[in-house]
């Protein structure tokens, strides 16, 4: 099944590296969470339903689901499902308020 990052969900992930990188002082735990997000997604892709529903208002963000990136549990990959694809929405902190972050442009969902 093929996958779409989006924009927002792109930089969601560049700002969590930077964060790593800056905060961290690790380039090693910055570049593991870069394999971490790839092997996430690639669950995903395999199984789709892998990841726990989440109920907002917004009717285009009916179906959604949250997936934890793999040794980053506090980071959590939000993803809708259709046919033939998988929209990675956004890549977010789970303690967040999600609602809010995720109606941020959602014609482009």
């Amino acid at each position: 099944m093929k996958s779409f990052v989006r924009d927002l969900a792109r930089d969601d992930i560049l700002r969590q590296y930077r964060y790593l990188l800056s905060e961290q002082e690790s380039p090693s735990t910055a570049e593991r969470f870069l394999q971490s997000i790839q092997k996430s997604m690639r669950q995903i892709r395999r199984n789709p339903g892998i990841g726990s529903p989440r109920f907002l208002s917004n009717p285009k963000l009916a179906g959604l689901r949250s997936w934890a990136v793999e040794d980053f549990p506090s980071i959590r990959i939000y993803y809708l499902v259709s046919e033939n694809a998988i929209r990675i929405v956004r890549v977010l902190h789970g303690k967040r308020d999600i609602s809010p972050l995720l109606e941020i442009d959602p014609d482009n969902i």
